[in-house]
């Protein structure tokens, strides 16, 4: 079976004669399935893995026949015109990557209204808008956040004077900032822990805003008597290690530093010894993302949410991960 991974939206020939439910076949077999994949961006080599991973398991798997694949470019009005386009196409399956979690109620009904299934694939959207896709499949981003709250609590229970702590946040608006800043104060709070946050800003999981954020943080506080870094990306993290060391402070040592993704270059970081913590977040879901897909297309009962496999490690893990990173 010929299959294709597009980098655009283009109708094609195959397109016609699709029935009303959006599909080309009832997933007996036949020819496949179109698949409508509105993703992020490429903001970070996480988002790069994740991409790549979708696009390999679709390209693998014979009961998927074309993959239709939009950069979204972190703009959610591109990604709702990336929708629109897949409902006027009449893919089988729409798979969705939201960047923010609200703004989606119209168009999301418009693809319900269409026939055509919703999967949300890593990020989630508004709790009000829950029943307008059939599944997510992603991380837990609130549990990812306890767990990073979860260490800090252990590391820093004994500071009598107190843990001061800067965050940096994920894009604003987004499930994996909201989540992960939520789950972590949640731990911290319910422990107990003596802690201030310091200062909390978005950098927009890149690692140029990272920096830039982390330097006006060093700006308005200096780093003296600051014990912790919550960065809620690698791409953020180590963009912060790069102003921190310019300001002539030592990351992992002078700051302890949490990261959350799990890339090679995080774990090379804590090799170096420049971070304390990482919480995996896993981008290789691609296969298993391809089988909800069939299972929602034909109409079989599917968790609302399913989560992928993720870890933590400490500072004596970083060596022995670092091999096993496939991003």
């Amino acid at each position: 079976m010929l299959k294709k991974t597009l980098a655009g939206i283009g109708a094609g020939a195959l397109l016609f004669g699709l029935s009303a439910c959006g599909g080309g076949d009832d997933g007996d077999g036949g020819d496949g399935l179109i698949v409508g994949f509105a993703q992020v961006g490429a903001e970070s080599a996480w988002r790069t893995a994740n991409t790549d991973s979708v696009k390999a398991a679709a390209e693998a798997d014979d009961r998927i026949a074309e993959l239709k694949f939009v950069d979204g470019q972190q703009e959610q009005d591109r990604q709702i015109e990336a929708v629109r386009n897949f409902i006027t196409q009449q893919v089988d399956v729409i798979v969705l990557a939201p960047v923010v979690e609200t703004g989606w109620t119209d168009v999301l009904q418009e693809a319900e209204d269409a026939g055509i299934p919703v999967v949300l694939a890593d990020r989630g959207v508004e709790a009000a808008d829950e029943d307008l896709y059939v599944t997510r499949l992603g991380s837990d981003f609130t549990e990812e956040g306890r767990k990073a709250g979860q260490w800090t609590v252990e590391t820093f229970a004994d500071d009598a004077d107190g843990t001061r702590i800067l965050e940096l946040q994920g894009t604003t608006g987004s499930a994996p900032a909201n989540d992960r800043k939520t789950g972590f104060f949640e731990v911290l709070d319910a422990e107990g822990l003596d802690y201030e946050l310091v200062d909390s800003q978005s950098g927009d999981f890149t690692a140029e805003n990272g920096k830039s954020v982390m330097e006006t943080f060093v700006t308005t506080h200096g780093l003296d008597g600051i014990d912790l870094l919550y960065a809620h990306n690698d791409e953020m993290g180590l963009g912060a290690i790069q102003a921190i060391e310019e300001a002539g402070f030592e990351p992992g040592v002078d700051i302890q530093i949490i990261i959350v993704d799990g890339s090679a270059a995080g774990f090379q970081a804590g090799v170096d010894g420049k971070l304390n913590y990482i919480v995996e977040c896993n981008p290789a879901f691609g296969a298993q993302l391809m089988d909800v897909v069939v299972q929602v297309e034909a109409g079989e009962s599917v968790e609302k949410f399913t989560p992928v496999e993720e870890g933590v490690f400490t500072a004596d893990q970083f060596e022995a991960e670092l091999p096993n990173r496939q991003f």
